[in-house]
């Protein structure tokens, strides 16, 4: 049952009080509409909460009554840093003014000591209630589903709060959030803790090392990076009186910015233990108790959450995260029971048993680090997330209004996202016409030199290597590093890792890139090299990793992939002639590709080449893929490859030979027979990266197409006025919007269920991208007239390579079959 929040007030600790005369004093002058003529001014305190002690301040004045809630810091000696009522303050009036997340109104901030013995601030009074038990006792189990999605609502609005609008720009540090709150926890339990403190625990020294080795790559990137509560619960929110849904979050003491996966794992804590003084009894958390009836599972939790915030399953970091939550919360604790023994712990008698409870919580986390499996690979299936949907978009007015939907991109995302546009803006539109010109000449196959100074650019604009997943940078750096400690080498390496974006946030940064046909290898996103990339992210070992990946990450060098063969159909993979024999300590390869993009470049360092290796085996253990580097003797590059007239120089497409190759053997991929697995998870980021790119195809000539209609008359009238235009371009904005919606799904699905579950939306949106960007740039075309079929615009480039993408990307045919056959196994089931 949940507690009113007045009932959770009693008499002033004799050793929290104040002088009141001065408070009064202080407030009537200092909040706007105090009470004037007070007839009875009373303070209570509230019993809730072991941080910064929190006062009722009851106010009456004839027949008008008026409730405020002060908020101040202990007396006595503080740690460092701690109990900073200034900052919550801060932030509490940022989100409050500026931001529809649920706050307290705050009134004044008071640093003047003298006043009431320390600083303090006063907020507005909520009248409502306040879950202490997780556990939702004596509550409905339909409600119980309903208030846990309220949290985790509340949780998703807090963390869309977009920092530098709101003025927080600057409230900590983004990167790194992680290496240093283990840092700041250790060192305040070292401070907690020994002779006449808390109880030290050599387990927590041990738990420490533990977290030091396990910090996330994404955290170091700022991947997931934005405002942190910092002890975000549901026993710290409260709820409308009568309604489930929240109107406020209270104590934001250890606010800051930083990794908001931190706030999501805490949130999660009562899932694996009890972290309640409430009960010092019960330690257990939902996992190994009687799960109540209607409390969602961790999954469901979790997934909710993640759908409200746009975020991908956390699969793969989440031991570290939870982990690190119970570490806090006995770090808390410990520091919790040394101030009840000093004498000014804010909770009462009940904190003499905090030194336990952390104990409990150390515990507690050397259990889970010792699973082997923590969390589902995927989140639950799409009924909950479409009951999540249906329920939050039913039932809106009681709930959280969130500050963001699925689609709507995070601030870190809109920041680079803008970074891009006005780098477009600035260098690659208005040096394209240079671009082609050099395209076109006799020295097409060199390289601009305005195209390596804009890569210089990019890298210190931020804008280098996005299209690269956290997961697959962490599998690398820790290939390569390792447990070895250089920090100066790491940190640029780490550098080249890109932003730590999912293919979903990545998904709206590669659309404006492809907005220009010049643009993704100016920021190293280009094709083929982002799929090559991937593949040596994914799959690469060590040294192939270090020959090829580094120099491709540092755009040093360009990639090629051999893959199509002239004399049979590709799209079939197993149809693969070119051979690849082992001989030795080397295989041997022999065959023809053409289309292997990239390899006209004279940057083209190395080919990624599929061949078969075993033609006895099982018809998808056959392929095998291998690293050739392009200067081995027996290549033989015939000629470039034109499309619809087009060479792209000094990129191009190339038909190759392959005469008696010797390659290492050590540059197998994987190991023989893996051809066919690595080139399906070749297809999935890499292949979608085209349809992303497609959207902004399209868009640029949306751009053109309404731009030229208002500036050019045909039968007395602008063509902007004519009807068929009109028609014309609602039709290519519906067509647009619709796919873009489609790519973004894809992108959502391929992060959250991964490749293999999402392959029908992955189809679709390959068949849906292409064809689209077709309508609109054609379109575009014909109102520009004999203009937009000559090469005086982009248009004629951007139609080419969308047709060529309905091939390139695999044929149309091949997408409709898996879509249709993923529909007859629905049907089935």
């Amino acid at each position: 049952m949940a507690n009113r929040t007045s009932d959770l007030v009693g008499r002033v600790d004799p050793a929290q009080s104040f002088n009141t005369d001065a408070l009064l004093n202080y407030v009537s002058a200092n909040i706007h509409g105090f009470p004037s003529n007070i007839q009875n001014f009373n303070i209570s305190q509230f019993g809730h909460g072991q941080s910064n002690p929190t006062f009722l301040i009851e106010v009456r004045s004839g027949t008008y009554a008026k409730k405020y809630v002060l908020r101040k810091k202990p007396p006595g000696k503080l740690l460092a840093s701690a109990h900073a009522v200034e900052r919550e303050y801060e932030v509490l009036h940022a989100l409050g003014t500026k931001t529809q997340v649920p706050v307290p109104k705050v009134f004044c901030l008071c640093t003047d000591s003298s006043v009431i013995g320390t600083p303090f601030y006063i907020m507005e009074y909520l009248e409502g209630r306040i879950f202490i038990d997780p556990k939702l006792p004596d509550v409905a189990p339909k409600r119980r589903r309903v208030i846990c999605r309220a949290v985790a609502q509340a949780l998703a609005s807090l963390h869309s709060a977009n920092v530098d609008a709101i003025g927080l720009g600057n409230y900590g540090k983004r990167k790194d959030y992680c290496k240093r709150q283990v840092e700041r926890w250790a060192k305040q339990y070292l401070l907690s803790t020994g002779e006449g403190k808390s109880r030290r625990n050599p387990k927590m020294l041990e738990l420490v090392d533990w977290l030091r080795q396990h910090i996330p790559l994404e955290d170091s990137l700022g991947g997931t990076s934005g405002l942190v509560h910092g002890d975000f619960r549901i026993d710290n929110v409260v709820f409308h009186p009568t309604e489930d849904k929240v109107i406020g979050i209270l104590d934001w003491e250890l606010s800051t910015l930083g990794n908001q996966m931190s706030d999501v794992a805490y949130s999660c804590l009562n899932y694996y233990g009890n972290i309640s003084l409430e009960d010092i009894e019960e330690d257990n958390g939902f996992e190994r108790t009687n799960f109540p009836e209607g409390i969602p599972s961790l999954p469901e939790y979790l997934a909710d959450y993640c759908s409200a915030a746009g975020r991908p399953w956390p699969v793969d970091q989440w031991k570290f995260y939870v982990a690190f939550s119970l570490f806090r919360g006995a770090s808390i604790y410990a520091g919790v029971h040394s101030r009840w023994i000093m004498g000014n712990a804010s909770g009462g008698e009940r904190a003499r048993f905090a030194g336990e409870k952390a104990d409990s919580l150390i515990k507690t986390a050397w259990l889970f680090i010792q699973r082997e499996s923590v969390l589902p690979l995927h989140p639950p299936s799409e009924t909950t997330r479409e009951d999540h949907i249906r329920h939050f978009g039913s039932e809106s007015q009681n709930q959280v209004t969130p500050t963001s939907g699925k689609f709507v991109p995070s601030q870190k995302v809109q920041d680079l996202r803008d970074k891009l546009i006005k780098f477009m803006e600035d260098h690659i539109y208005p040096r394209e016409s240079k671009f082609y010109e050099l395209a076109q000449s006799d020295m097409r196959w060199t390289i601009h030199p305005d195209e390596e100074k804009l890569k210089e650019l990019a890298k210190k604009e931020g804008l280098w290597n996005l299209f690269i997943p956290f997961d697959s940078a962490a599998r690398a750096k820790e290939l390569i590093f390792g447990s070895r400690n250089d920090t100066l080498v790491e940190n640029k390496f780490n550098r080249l890792l890109g932003a730590g974006l999912s293919n979903l946030k990545y998904g709206y940064l590669c659309e404006i890139m492809g907005r220009s046909v010049w643009a993704p290898q100016v920021f190293n996103c280009g094709a083929p090299d982002t799929g090559n990339m991937e593949v040596l992210l994914r799959y690469g070992n060590e040294e192939q990793m270090k020959e090829w990946l580094v120099p491709l990450l540092e755009g040093k060098i360009r990639s090629g992939f051999a893959m199509t063969e002239p004399q049979v159909a590709s799209s079939d993979a197993t149809n693969i002639e070119c051979s690849i024999k082992r001989h030795g300590n080397s295989y041997i390869i022999n065959g023809k590709k053409w289309w292997t993009s990239g390899a006209m470049d004279p940057r083209c360092k190395v080919l990624i080449v599929m061949g078969k290796t075993d033609l006895t085996a099982p018809l998808h253990k056959q392929q095998s893929m291998i690293l050739v580097d392009i200067n081995t003797p027996g290549i033989t590059i015939k000629r470039p490859l034109t499309v619809f007239g087009f060479d792209d120089a000094p990129h191009g497409h190339a038909e190759i030979f392959f005469e008696n190759v010797s390659v290492p053997a050590n540059n197998i991929l994987l190991g023989e027979g893996r051809g066919f697995e690595i080139a399906q998870g070749r297809l999935g980021p890499g292949r979608l990266h085209h349809c992303m790119r497609l959207i902004g195809a399209a868009e640029r000539g949306m751009q053109m197409m309404v731009q030229r209609a208002l500036e050019r008359r045909a039968f007395g009238k602008f063509i902007a006025q004519h009807g068929s235009f009109l028609s014309d371009v609602a039709k290519c904005r519906i067509e647009l919007e619709k796919t873009r919606l489609l790519v973004l799904d894809a992108a959502d699905q391929l992060d959250r269920l991964g490749n293999k579950k999402a392959r029908a939306i992955l189809a679709m949106a390959k068949v849906a991208a292409p064809n689209m960007a077709l309508m609109v740039l054609d379109t575009a075309m014909q109102v520009h007239g004999a203009a937009g079929l000559s090469g005086d615009t982009v248009l004629a480039h951007l139609w080419a390579t969308a047709r060529t993408l309905r091939i390139a990307d695999g044929p149309d045919e091949v997408h409709l079959g898996t879509i249709a056959k993923s529909e007859l196994r629905r049907a089935k089931l």
